[in-house]
């Protein structure tokens, strides 16, 4: 019987990334994660920048960098999918997170297909802790997404309506991901953990569960799920959140 991790990393990737940048590009098939320069998204930072707590999720060293084991990402994977797929089963709400330039539109494409929640600009400190603050925000973009919707806006002084059309296109960039929340999410799922560390620490605080692609820079132990994997390479990003 192979092993599901195997299956996975020579059947799973392989086509997935066929299917996206070819058959011929022996480098990605070499390196199924592979970076948008051609390398490896199995490849993780420096060994300088390493955490330590890392080593169980790294398979090697090469050139100064060390090398992601995808058995164990293929792993984790396989569980972090279970626990979606249970969680979902039982109406459970998600939040995604992943903010920085190469994660942004990967997190809205996925969130928008799973219908759940995500934030993909800036995390606003206490965005999580401090809930009240952030359902006054939501309930004032509500307020003004429907008057522009009404056209009440045009018909207010153009000063007025300047300062309000900027404020509803502040709330679009930094709440419209969350635009629907009602409460806080079941699980946080987030991209980069060193970029998301305040989100992470405030589920962290919450005790809200969290999945967290991690780099081997990170810390799996500040995650309930942590995924080793490239989390600074697109075609790596895509396809966890594709699978999840």
């Amino acid at each position: 019987k192979v092993p599901l991790e195997q299956l996975f990393i020579s059947g799973y990737l392989v086509s997935f990334f066929r299917g996206s940048v070819g058959i011929n590009d022996k480098k990605i098939l070499e390196h199924p994660f592979g970076r948008d320069d051609g390398s490896g998204g199995s490849f993780g930072h420096g060994t300088r920048k390493w955490n330590p707590r890392m080593a169980p999720y790294i398979s090697a060293k090469r050139k100064g960098i060390h090398i992601t084991n995808l058995t164990r990402t293929a792993r984790f994977l396989s569980e972090a999918c279970d626990l979606v797929f249970d969680a979902a089963s039982r109406g459970k709400h998600f939040l995604i997170v992943g903010t920085k330039d190469k994660a942004a539109d990967s997190v809205a494409s996925a969130a928008i297909r799973a219908r759940c929640h995500y934030v993909n600009k800036k995390w606003l400190g206490g965005m999580s802790t401090n809930w009240s603050t952030t359902e006054t925000r939501l309930q004032k973009f509500r307020d003004l997404r429907v008057r522009a919707e009404m056209g009440q806006l045009s018909r207010l002084p153009k000063r007025d309506a300047a300062i309000l059309k900027r404020q509803l296109s502040h709330f679009q960039t930094y709440l419209g991901g969350i635009k629907y929340m009602t409460g806080l999410p079941d699980i946080v799922i987030i991209i980069d953990q060193q970029e998301e560390y305040t989100a992470l620490r405030e589920c962290v605080t919450l005790g809200i569960p969290t999945i967290c692609l991690i780099d081997t820079n990170c810390d799996p132990d500040l995650a309930d799920i942590p995924i080793p994997a490239n989390d600074d390479a697109i075609a790596s990003i895509r396809l966890i959140l594709n699978k999840l």
